[in-house]
């Protein structure tokens, strides 16, 4: 199982040690990171600049709405899950980036005040057969709120630098 940064680590997690590889993600492994609480004002923030639809930031205008009141973007959605999965591990890894994401679905709105949590489960994974200082960990994300209803999932293969190759990196 993989493990979230300490707390102290988070806070400092740009400049931290490199303490995952891509040899530390076992395929069936799983981790929680989290909480971040949604404001009102977040939402609002975020929709008026990327997805300014009435329901995203206007409150009395979003009751009218299929969803009843205030809810979060999608994009918004995918922007806090990579904010905890940063701070929950990706910033101490040897994160090289993603070749992208394979599906993300939203299954239910994240309203303010929700309290965030993401389970990740490593899926599979694969060094890569043409570049011997990386492999790749596909993970299945899943956002919860305090109450536990999955708000949405995301499937992505993420690039790791391998243990081995960074130690000879830094021999030379």
């Amino acid at each position: 199982m993989f493990k979230p940064l300490p707390e102290t680590a988070q806070a400092t997690a740009p400049h931290a040690a490199v303490t995952r590889y891509f040899e530390d993600f076992v395929q069936g492994s799983v981790a929680e990171y989290g909480p971040r609480v949604v404001t009102s004002e977040d939402i609002i923030a975020f929709a008026t600049e990327f997805d300014p639809q009435p329901f995203h930031i206007d409150e009395q205008a979003a009751k009218a709405t299929m969803f009843g009141g205030l809810a979060a973007s999608g994009w918004h959605n995918c922007a806090l899950l990579m904010r905890i999965i940063s701070d929950g591990f990706i910033l101490g890894s040897s994160f090289m980036g993603s070749p992208g994401v394979e599906e993300v679905r939203w299954l239910a709105p994240v309203r303010p005040g929700d309290r965030l949590r993401v389970r990740a489960t490593v899926l599979e994974t694969r060094a890569s057969g043409t570049r011997p200082d990386l492999g790749f960990v596909k993970f299945l994300f899943e956002m919860f709120n305090a109450s536990d209803v999955c708000l949405m999932t995301l499937t992505a293969r993420l690039m790791f630098a391998r243990r081995r190759a960074s130690a000879e990196h830094n021999k030379s």
